[in-house]
C-alpha cells in the first residue's frame, strides 16, 4: 500500500489525513488468472489499484476478441466508459494472471469529490490520462505501420506487458495479424 500512497501523493498531492480516509474505502480483492472481473453488458462499479498482477479490457465481436487496454503492477484499471457514467459495460475486464488490488466503489469514490477537492482533483487527473492515452492510441492505429506500431508499444507500455502478454492480444491491440507480429518480434530485440 506504500505504493499507492506514494502514487496518490505525487499525484495531486494528497494528504496524510486525505490518504487514511481513501484507505478505509478501500477492499482488498484476490483475482485468479482469467477471472472476468467486469462483463459486457455489466456495469463497472469499481475502481481497481493494481497492487500486483495483469488485467486487460477487450471487446469480443462475433467471436473474435479485440484487446483495447492493458494495465499492470502499480496502476488503475477499469472499464472506464461503464465506471464514469455508471451504464452497463461494452467491454469486458479480465485478470490475465493472479493479481492482487484494492478497489474502491463508485459511490464512495463520489463521495470523497464531493467532500474533498484532492479527491475531485484524482478523478480529472484519471480521466485526463485516459483521454490522452485513448488519443494517442488512435493516432497510433491510424498512422503508423505494423512495425512502428510494435516498436511504440515495447516503448511505451510496462516491461511485464510486453514480455507476459499472450502474442495474440497484443497483436489484437495494435490492430495487427498475430502471424504479422510473430515476424515483427523476430526483427526486434527487447532491451
Amino acid at each position: 500500500m506504500d505504493e499507492l500512497k506514494r502514487l496518490l501523493h505525487d499525484l495531486i498531492g494528497l494528504t496524510e489525513n486525505e490518504y487514511q480516509i481513501f484507505y478505509n474505502r478501500l477492499e482488498r480483492k484476490e483475482y485468479k488468472a482469467k477471472t472476468l472481473v467486469i462483463k459486457e453488458g455489466r456495469k463497472a462499479k469499481d475502481l481497481y489499484f493494481i497492487e500486483s498482477g495483469f488485467f486487460r479490457t477487450f471487446k469480443n465481436i462475433e467471436g473474435k476478441e479485440f484487446t483495447t487496454y492493458f494495465s499492470c503492477d502499480k496502476q488503475f484499471i477499469t472499464v472506464f466508459d461503464s465506471f464514469i457514467y455508471q451504464t452497463p459495460s461494452l467491454e469486458f475486464l479480465e485478470a490475465i494472471e493472479d493479481s492482487m488490488v484494492y478497489k474502491v466503489s463508485f459511490e464512495s469514490l463520489t463521495q470523497l469529490y464531493k467532500e474533498y477537492p484532492n479527491f475531485e482533483k484524482f478523478g480529472r487527473v484519471l480521466a485526463e490520462q485516459n483521454h490522452l492515452c485513448a488519443q494517442q492510441r488512435a493516432l497510433t492505429m491510424q498512422t503508423k505501420s505494423a512495425k512502428k506500431k510494435y516498436l511504440d508499444f515495447i516503448k511505451n507500455y510496462d516491461k511485464k506487458i510486453v514480455l507476459r502478454a499472450p502474442q495474440y492480444q497484443i497483436a489484437s491491440f495494435l490492430g495487427i495479424a498475430a502471424e504479422s507480429l510473430s515476424r515483427i518480434r523476430k526483427e526486434v530485440t527487447i532491451s
